[in-house]
């Protein structure tokens, strides 16, 4: 059954036009407008009238069209978009609590009934949160303190960079939400060794080192006991001091433990006047609250800077690595060739000094190029001709080099291996050979690269040296360069092996899952 208004309508003899008729009469005047400048341009063209009727005539119609336009435009704008514009505003306070701002309602129209609705229900939702509400406003502004001082902590703690510059904005903010004279934290590092990590407001030289007894006074209760510990006053430690903390005599301690997992991890100290102590049973939630917060704060900062440290650690071990089996590596190759030379210079063998001279160029060429490298990408380069073409530039380099037979053998086609595979596998390849230059004093060198049917890879460095005793590899005295080639195996997920006797040359064998290196394909 329809519902009649009577707070909005006008009396029957008053009533006005609706919107809809307004604007229909407008926009016939505006149609009936453009049909007259119509007929006044045939006519002028016709010259059935003179052009100055003609012009005044259209001057009239403009004027009259202009004034009808901006009618519609005010009317839609007066009617339409101001209503809309007032609903929007009521919807977006009713949405955040705010019931006293009503909708301005119109003398007539459809918005003026909408509008009486909407206030209705305005006043029955304000009506119903008084009611819902009742007089807990006073501990629902309790509970919005709490609240915030616990925001202010947690934002304080988010924002820090580093333990230190977290407990000391953690401090600041609670020693200001909690209107404390003074605070301090207390955190552990090893079993009963707890030190001073930050204070505010409290004479440093009261809390120092040499100051056992009267810094175990602030904190031991609640590190021991594990729960709020509150003191009214500190004639306690004060006692033991010899001296007094504070000026002011109605100050008290507050000692919150920090637990986390079940482990107390340090202690926050809060001087707080007797005034706020008495009112402390209401702030104890938050207070635990708090000490959880900072601690696993703490110990993600802790976390954070191992794993930091570990990095720091794995990268300039891998620079180690990197300096090692490539600049290192050239350098010892350039001494090499350096005895080469000063022996030909004996023979007075021109021609072979000079080749000698420029090897060495060569090789200076290649050395600065590969510290230049290290310097920008802390790589050294493999080759733009992928691994196979690097391991062919290695093995003609060791050939041409030491004038040892080297055989280079390839069934291979592992094309699609990661960049770090590939760089681990060269140079693997490339501290074997200088292993035999330096030590096997081998006739005959055999590389055999196989990508087996199963998709494992197979790489055999093989002479017949010396030797060396086998039991060697792995003892804490192993050659440094043996150790970088087990950890770089490792790195990508594959097996090293190697096998030697004396006067029965050595074996280096890597193998390689190609499903299974960690630097490998995914």
């Amino acid at each position: 059954m329809p519902r009649s208004v009577t707070t909005s309508s006008a009396p029957a003899g008053l009533r006005k036009p609706t919107l809809r008729s307004r604007l229909l009469v407008r926009l016939a005047c505006i149609l009936l407008i453009l049909l007259l400048l119509g007929l006044v341009v045939l006519a002028g063209q016709g010259e059935s009238i003179t052009t100055g009727i003609r012009m005044l005539l259209t001057v009239l119609l403009l004027a009259g069209g202009t004034v009808l336009v901006y009618s519609v435009l005010s009317l839609v704008q007066r009617n339409l978009l101001d209503p809309l514009s007032s609903i929007r505003a009521w919807a977006r306070n009713i949405r955040e609590g705010i019931y006293t701002d009503p909708i301005p309602t119109p003398r007539y129209g459809a918005f003026a009934e909408l509008a009486d609705d909407l206030n209705s229900l305005g006043k029955k939702l304000q009506s119903f949160r008084k009611t819902r509400l009742g007089d807990n406003s006073g501990g629902q502004d309790a509970e919005q303190k709490s609240l915030q001082i616990l925001y202010d902590v947690v934002s304080s703690i988010n924002t820090a960079h580093g333990l230190d510059d977290l407990l000391n904005r953690f401090l600041f903010t609670l020693k200001r939400t909690t209107k404390a004279q003074a605070a301090a934290i207390w955190v552990t590092h090893l079993p009963n060794q707890v030190e001073l990590a930050t204070s505010s407001g409290i004479d440093a030289s009261l809390i120092q080192a040499d100051r056992p007894e009267t810094r175990r006074c602030l904190y031991e209760r609640a590190l021991t006991e594990g729960k709020i510990w509150v003191e009214k006053n500190l004639d306690k430690c004060e006692k033991i001091a010899g001296r007094t903390f504070f000026e002011k005599r109605n100050i008290g301690l507050v000692s919150i433990p920090m637990r986390h997992q079940g482990r107390i991890i340090g202690v926050i100290n809060l001087f707080l006047e007797s005034g706020l102590i008495e009112q402390l049973d209401s702030m104890k939630p938050l207070l635990t609250s708090i000490g959880h917060h900072l601690s696993v704060a703490i110990e993600r900062a802790r976390s954070n800077e191992q794993t930091h440290q570990h990095l720091i650690n794995d990268e300039r071990t891998r620079i180690a690595h990197e300096l090692h089996d490539s600049l290192a590596q050239s350098l010892a190759s350039l001494r090499y060739q350096v005895r080469v030379l000063d022996e030909t210079l004996h023979q007075g063998d021109e021609s072979t000094t000079w080749q000698q001279l420029e090897r060495i160029e060569n090789s200076l060429d290649e050395a600065n190029t590969e510290l230049r490298e290290l310097i920008a990408n802390f790589r050294a380069p493999v080759s733009n001709r992928s691994l196979i073409g690097a391991i062919e530039q290695t093995f003609n380099h060791f050939r041409s080099e030491t004038r040892i037979k080297t055989y280079l053998q390839k069934e291979w086609t592992g094309d699609d291996l990661s960049k770090d595979v590939e760089i681990q596998i060269l140079r693997i390849i490339q501290e074997a050979l200088w292993n035999i230059r330096k030590h096997s004093q081998a006739k005959a060198v055999r590389i055999m690269l196989r990508h087996r049917f199963n998709d494992n890879y197979h790489i055999l460095i093989e002479d017949d040296g010396v030797g060396f005793d086998g039991k060697v590899y792995g003892s804490p005295g192993e050659h440094v360069g043996l150790s970088i080639m087990r950890e770089r195996a490792l790195r990508i997920g594959g097996r090293l092996r190697v096998d030697s006797e004396p006067g029965e040359g050595t074996r280096v064998v890597l193998e390689l899952d190609e499903t299974k290196p960690k630097g490998g394909k995914t």
